[in-house]
C-alpha cells in the first residue's frame, strides 16, 4: 500500500495535467492573457490564519527545504529556517507577498492576499529591508543583520533586486499575479507598469518594472524546485497553476513586444510554434496564410507561394 502511494505521487507530481493549457493555443498578447486567467482563475483559496489549514500549514509544504524537510527556504536570502516556529516573535520567519500588498492595498483578504502562488517564507528582516519596493536592476548589495543575502537595493531609487538564484522566481510570481487577477467581478485589475511610480507607497494595483521582470526570468531560468511547487499547489492545495512556470514563454509572447530592452533583443529569436487561422498548430505549408509565434513574443504573418 505504501509503494502504491508514493508511485501515485512520483506519477502525480512533475507533469503539466493533459489540456490544461488547450484554451490558450494558438493566442497571442493581451488575448493569451485572457485566456490564461480563464484557465487559472476561480482557484480554492485558504484563510491567511486559521485554527484550520491556512497559508503558514500550505507554506511548510511549498517551501519545504529538500535536505532538512522539517525547514522552509526563505525567499531572497535562500536561508532554511526551523518551519514550525512560524513568527515566532520575530526570531522565527514570516509571510512575504511577492507582489507588495500595499500595491493594490488588498492586505491578506482571502484570494489575492493569500495566494500562495506568490506567498513565500522570508527572513523576518530581510522582508522588513525589502518593504514594498519596486523589483528592478540596482547596484548596493543588501547586507542583513545575519550576512549576505545576494540581494540589491538603492539609495536613490525604491527598488530591490533579489537574489541571482531566485529573481526568476519572483518575475514569474508577478507575471501569475497581473495575470490571475484581472478585475472580474469584485477582484483587483492587477497591472504591470514599466516605470517607477513618482509615489512609492501609491495603493494603486501596479507593480514594477516589467522591463527588468522579463530579464530575470530570461536569465533565471525555472527550477525544478520550483515546477515541484508549483504541483504541490495545484493538486494539494489551490487547484491552479502558475502558467509561467510552466510556460515561461508566455511572458514574452504577452509582454514582450510593449518594452525594447536591449538585452532581451540580442537574446536568440526561435519559432515557438505556427499556427493556422484557426489557431490549430500546423507544420509549414505553401498557399496557406500561417502565423510564426517567437520566442521574443513577436508574430508574424506567413504566406509561402514557393
Amino acid at each position: 500500500m505504501l509503494f502504491y502511494v508514493f508511485l501515485f505521487c512520483s506519477v502525480s507530481f512533475g507533469q503539466i495535467p493533459n489540456g490544461y493549457y488547450d484554451a490558450a493555443q494558438g493566442f497571442t498578447g493581451f488575448n493569451l492573457k485572457t485566456q490564461l486567467n480563464l484557465i487559472i482563475k476561480d482557484h480554492v483559496a485558504f484563510p491567511y490564519t486559521s485554527t484550520n489549514t491556512d497559508v503558514w500549514d500550505i507554506l511548510k509544504e511549498t517551501d519545504k527545504d529538500s535536505l532538512n524537510p522539517n525547514n522552509v527556504l526563505l525567499l531572497y536570502s535562500g536561508w532554511s529556517k526551523n518551519a514550525a516556529q512560524e513568527y515566532a516573535g520575530g526570531s522565527g520567519w514570516n509571510r512575504e507577498h511577492v507582489w507588495a500588498k500595499s500595491h493594490g492595498d488588498f492586505g491578506t483578504s482571502i484570494g489575492v492576499g493569500t495566494d500562495v502562488h506568490a506567498i513565500r517564507p522570508c527572513d523576518v528582516s530581510v522582508n522588513s529591508a525589502r518593504n514594498n519596493r519596486w523589483f528592478a536592476e540596482c547596484s548596493t548589495e543588501y547586507i542583513d543583520g545575519d550576512g549576505p543575502t545576494g540581494c540589491y537595493t538603492s539609495s536613490e531609487e525604491w527598488v530591490w533586486k533579489p537574489n541571482d538564484n531566485v529573481k526568476g522566481d519572483v518575475a514569474r510570481m508577478i507575471f501569475y499575479m497581473a495575470t490571475r487577477y484581472e478585475g472580474n467581478g469584485d477582484e483587483l485589475d492587477l497591472e504591470l507598469i514599466d516605470y517607477l511610480p513618482a509615489n512609492n507607497n501609491t495603493s494603486e494595483p501596479v507593480h514594477a518594472k516589467l522591463t527588468d521582470l522579463l530579464l530575470w526570468n530570461a536569465q533565471d531560468p525555472v527550477s525544478d524546485w520550483e515546477r515541484e511547487r508549483n504541483d504541490i499547489i495545484y493538486y494539494s492545495y489551490q487547484n491552479n497553476r502558475n502558467p509561467f512556470i510552466d510556460h515561461p514563454e508566455y511572458c514574452q509572447i504577452i509582454w514582450g513586444g510593449l518594452i525594447g530592452h536591449h538585452e532581451l533583443k540580442q537574446q536568440p529569436k526561435t519559432i515557438l510554434k505556427i499556427i493556422n487561422y484557426l489557431g490549430m498548430e500546423s507544420l509549414p505549408v505553401k498557399n496557406t496564410p500561417l502565423i510564426y509565434i517567437y520566442s521574443d513574443g513577436s508574430t508574424e504573418k506567413i504566406f509561402i507561394t514557393e
